[in-house]
């Protein structure tokens, strides 16, 4: 990997993010870009990178089990009737070029390919904005485009036959620590209550930063939150919850999603605060 791999994302001149394009990985990982570390304005890294409780685990990024069948997940693939599964099915999220390349964020095209097929085409912006002293925002935006001649669906285990477990899409690892951090949105608090549910935004909240994650548009606010706090730190939206997402040929589908990062313990009518404030119109 060269420094060509990299881009820095700085607000206010300092460094808060690190996006590897090209990744050295093995095929099982489906190998893909991420940003990994993801760090609070005072320098307190909230992200994990190939943890040992799940190894394809990358920073921040889009993942997605089931594409027309194959893994951009990474791992074991689950099985209706079987569980997960070893298959030798991994895809790979390829950079192409970033069409726009700043201090502050970035626009890249990416090819989503599959035992030697194109699936997807992704364009991903990706910004960087300070909001307060102690608080910055990174915008994500991901466009997938279905480049294929026939209909293309998305899935998720859960769509496959496992209740509880539609993760597939952004999906954010937090930094592990000795306890759990703390869930809650506007209304709701711990990850049970939480998890596989719609809400606006939805907080994980840690021994000295809290994440806030903010659906900014309405069909991104559609999708529940995948949320996981005991077993390891994670928010996600899930792309697949209840049936597959279909993409017919050359029709695209967007998603955007804000999070707030930020040093400290948060209220909930700071966290509110800050997602008007990071969520434009």
């Amino acid at each position: 990997m060269t420094p060509h791999d990299t881009a820095v994302l700085r607000v206010a001149g300092r460094p808060v993010g690190r996006y590897v394009t090209r990744p050295e990985l093995p095929p099982r990982l489906s190998p893909r870009p991420y940003l990994h570390p993801v760090t609070t304005l005072a320098g307190t890294a909230v992200t994990e990178l190939s943890p040992a409780d799940h190894i394809h685990h990358l920073g921040v990024g889009v993942a997605v089990p089931d594409v027309e069948g194959s893994n951009f997940w990474g791992g074991r693939t689950f099985v209706r009737d079987q569980g997960p599964t070893e298959l030798d099915n991994h895809g790979a999220q390829r950079h192409s070029s970033f069409q726009l390349r700043d201090p502050d964020g970035f626009v890249e095209e990416l090819r989503w390919v599959a035992s030697g097929a194109e699936l997807l085409r992704e364009r991903r912006t990706v910004a960087a904005t300070e909001l307060t002293e102690f608080a910055w925002a990174l915008d994500f935006t991901f466009s997938l485009t279905n480049v294929t001649s026939g209909p293309l669906s998305i899935g998720s285990p859960a769509t496959n036959g496992r209740p509880g477990a539609a993760y597939g899409g952004f999906f954010w690892r937090a930094r592990k620590e000795e306890s759990a951090p703390d869930v809650f949105t506007a209304d709701r608090e711990g990850e049970q209550e939480i998890h596989g549910t719609r809400a606006p935004w939805v907080a994980l909240m840690g021994s000295t930063w809290t994440l806030i994650f903010a659906g900014a548009t309405e069909q991104t606010r559609r999708d529940p939150w995948f949320v996981r706090a005991e077993e390891y730190p994670g928010v996600g939206s899930s792309l697949a919850a209840e049936e597959r997402l279909q993409i017919p040929p050359g029709e695209t589908a967007v998603r955007r999603i804000v999070t707030v990062v930020a040093d400290g313990r948060i209220s909930r009518l700071e966290a509110a605060s800050l997602v008007r404030k990071a969520v434009s119109p």
